[in-house]
């Protein structure tokens, strides 16, 4: 049991990244689908096509940073022992879940802004608060995850 326990918790850090860059893919490509929209749009009207969407379309992608970090730095850093196997679990399940899911809709929110910016041109800024506002949840999930006891 003890070995098979072992396996358990170190699973936790293959789950916390895997989860953590489905997030990041699946917010990346709802952003990268609505620049590609708002670009068509752009040429359709001879206007130009603002690259700053870049930004917005990549913004998920650093989710998968967060993870990594939370990966390495405690969920494969702490020894895992049959009394800390289902924290380890745990924490990297909910924990990417969470990440995962925060990069998902700053994604969304991503694809919302990328239609907004290219229309107007305006609210740059505006967006990327927005944004960063969603990614601190992931941020939030990193640090309280790192100052858990295993």
């Amino acid at each position: 049991m003890n070995a098979l326990a072992i396996h358990w918790g170190e699973l936790g850090a293959a789950a916390v990244l895997g989860l953590a860059a489905i997030g990041s893919a699946a917010g990346c490509g709802v952003a990268g689908m609505a620049a590609i929209g708002a670009w068509k749009k752009c040429y359709m009207q001879s206007k130009a096509a603002p690259f700053l969407l870049i930004a917005f379309v990549g913004a998920p992608l650093t989710q998968t940073i967060y993870a990594f970090i939370l990966m390495n730095t405690k969920l494969l850093a702490v020894p895992t022992t049959p009394e800390n196997f289902m924290v380890k679990l745990g924490a990297g399940i909910f924990g990417g879940i969470a990440i995962g899911m925060s990069a998902y809709y700053q994604g969304k929110g991503a694809a919302a802004a990328c239609d907004a910016f290219a229309e107007t041109n305006k609210g740059f800024a505006n967006n990327l608060i927005v944004l960063g506002i969603t990614e601190t949840v992931a941020l939030f999930v990193l640090v309280f995850l790192l100052i858990v006891k295993l």
